[in-house]
């Protein structure tokens, strides 16, 4: 799969984005990391995929509620809300991008590392019952 220049500093401004957001959490919540975490992910979704196509992506009928709870997550911790804002985001991430969820984990599952522990039978039950459902119980 080839990626064009822009494509490229998409996906690298979704995992600063994904780090930020992650050290956000890890310094408890500090609406700072935070706010930059979700303009980082939110510019390299666009330029990953582009304008047009992020957003047909959250105005699709079935994911408005998470579309809501994303923005609305986000808008909070911009008001200095961050654990109450990352606590719905985080409701609307699991119902915008639950339908990746069996493709990230079929493909870990292929990792040398990571795939012998997520191919232990608790485990590896666990992720087949998630994966079978089409969507996110919620």
């Amino acid at each position: 799969m080839w990626l064009s220049d822009g494509q490229k500093i998409g996906v690298g401004l979704t995992a600063l984005g994904v780090l930020f957001m992650f050290m956000g959490v890890l310094t408890f919540f500090d609406a700072g990391l935070l706010a930059m975490g979700n303009i980082l992910f939110l510019s390299g979704i666009t330029l990953t995929i582009g304008i047009q196509k992020t957003v047909a992506f959250f105005a699709q009928r079935n994911k408005i509620r998470g579309t809501i709870c994303f923005l609305g997550g986000i808008l909070l911790v911009f008001i200095k809300w961050p654990l109450f804002g990352i606590i719905i985001e985080v409701f609307g991430i699991l119902n915008l991008f639950g339908d990746f969820f069996p493709l990230i984990f079929s493909f870990l599952r292929r990792l040398p590392v990571i795939g012998s522990i997520l191919n232990r039978p608790a485990l590896n039950n666990f992720f087949d019952r998630f994966s079978s459902s089409s969507s996110l119980p919620v």
